[in-house]
């Protein structure tokens, strides 16, 4: 069974390959190569980004949790 901490490195992983798309829309805006889509793309994955970092916060606290026998 995997463990919570695992999961957790798992999610972060993901959020870090989401950061790295983020960062190429944001050089895509930059460079003015179709700078809306790619507003609305960083847009979007900065919420699913937002939102992996607090799934791996909650799977690191019960984590905890469970080293502490809850």
């Amino acid at each position: 069974m995997e463990s919570f901490d695992d999961l957790a490195d798992e999610v972060a992983a993901l959020e870090r390959r989401v950061a790295e798309v983020i960062f190429d829309a944001v050089r895509a805006q930059l460079r003015d190569d179709d700078a809306e889509s790619a507003k609305g793309v960083e847009r979007e994955l900065s919420k699913v980004r937002r939102s992996l970092q607090k799934a791996e916060h909650l799977l690191r606290g019960r984590s905890a949790d469970e080293e502490m026998g809850n």
